[in-house]
């Protein structure tokens, strides 16, 4: 079988990035022939190069289109309409594949899936990243009620024409489902983790990096990810300032790039408990949160961002590091109901600061929720078996 996947930012453990579709393409490949149109964005982010940039027997379309987080909101629109242009003219170039595999984000790449399956007359399937265009909405980034109008109606037009749709969380199929789309049309992929990937943080990789960075007596709360826009980085560095008075030995480590980073490094400079430390390879993440006493995953108090399925969740939780997540959603749910976390609202940097607190003088409170995440990663957050349900619907979608 013959399957075009439509991503516009393809990554591989080499890049400071989640690498999901990495994973689930090597175990495609291994029985499917795969043709994958995407980008150069990150291929010249790599940060090693342990890992071939595709996996073995994927066929690689990928153009030049320059992106960056810090980008402004017409800049991202230019690449955005660059990639769609790009793969609808590919799509339409390689054999005919017998099933598209079209990913938001952003919602242009699962257009042009969309497009390419209706003129080629074969069956689409949609993966949900975020929920576009309501996350941009809700951000503030398409303010003209006229294309707000036109970017719900392609969304609802997109969930209506593909053969199936994979949302990434328990919420985001549940926003679907508000649309009307039927029960029977969607499947559930969370995000999940290379497990295989968390096995190289063992406790000597831990305390070797821990030496390397001259934290031996600190405790360590770590956020990994984009300091985006969305990613209220703010509470995080409010938080650790009134932390500090009361629990003197607790250094934040923020590791990534973004938008907010000139925000952390003058946090950094001020404080002497904030670092700032560079975007690590995927491959080498894992002893980061291995590190780490407790991570945090946050996000601004918006309904929409509930829904999220961010993988430094999946990532701190795999290798046995509890989590704090600021929404109030299925990641609440979660952590909650496994004992592997806990909530703290997204506007409330006092009641962050008391719950680390807590935390920290209850030690083996934090060791048991992070033995009770390690239970929950391996028993779900597995990207092998997750590679396989989405092969499986694929398949199903191609007859």
């Amino acid at each position: 079988m013959h399957i075009a996947v439509f991503s516009q930012y393809h990554t591989n453990p080499d890049c400071a990035a989640t690498s999901r579709h990495y994973t689930l393409l090597a175990h495609i490949a291994r029985t499917h022939r795969v043709t994958l149109i995407t980008t150069r964005t990150w291929e010249k982010q790599r940060l090693t190069e342990e890992f071939p940039w595709v996996p073995e027997g994927v066929e690689l379309r990928a153009a030049q289109v320059p992106y960056q987080n810090q980008m402004g909101v017409l800049r991202r629109g230019v690449a955005f309409g660059q990639y769609a242009a790009y793969a609808v003219r590919e799509g339409l170039r390689i054999d005919k594949p017998d099933v598209i595999w079209g990913i938001s984000t952003p919602l242009t790449a699962a257009w042009a899936a969309a497009q390419v399956a209706r003129w080629r007359q074969v069956q689409w399937v949609f993966e949900v990243q975020d929920l576009w265009p309501s996350f941009p909405i809700a951000m503030g980034a398409v303010p003209n009620q006229w294309a707000q109008r036109r970017l719900f109606a392609l969304e609802k037009s997109l969930y209506q024409s593909a053969r199936h749709i994979l949302p990434l969380s328990p919420d985001m199929t549940s926003y679907v489902r508000e649309l009307g789309v039927p029960a029977d049309k969607l499947t559930t992929v969370l995000n999940g983790t290379d497990l295989e990937l968390a096995a190289r943080a063992t406790d000597e990789a831990a305390a070797a990096l821990r030496l390397a960075l001259q934290l031996q007596g600190q405790r360590v709360v770590l956020y990994a990810g984009t300091f985006g826009r969305a990613n209220n980085v703010q509470l995080l560095v409010d938080a650790a300032v009134q932390l500090a008075p009361t629990c003197p030995d607790v250094t934040w480590l923020f590791m990534g790039h973004g938008f907010d980073e000139e925000l952390l490094r003058q946090a950094a400079a001020r404080y002497a408990f904030i670092r700032v430390v560079p975007p690590q390879p995927r491959h080498v993440v894992f002893t980061w949160f291995r590190l780490a006493d407790v991570s945090v995953v946050s996000f601004l108090g918006l309904p929409i961002l509930d829904a999220n399925s961010p993988a430094k969740l999946y990532d701190s939780l795999a290798v046995g590091t509890p989590v704090i997540v600021t929404n109030s959603g299925w990641t609440r749910d979660l952590v909650e109901t496994n004992g592997c976390g806990w909530y703290s609202p997204a506007t409330d940097a006092k009641g962050l600061s008391a719950l680390l607190g807590n935390l920290f003088a209850n030690p083996a409170m934090m060791k048991m929720a992070g033995e009770f995440g390690r239970k929950v990663a391996n028993a779900s957050f597995n990207r092998q078996q997750l590679a396989g349900v989405v092969q499986d619907v694929l398949e199903k979608a191609a007859g």
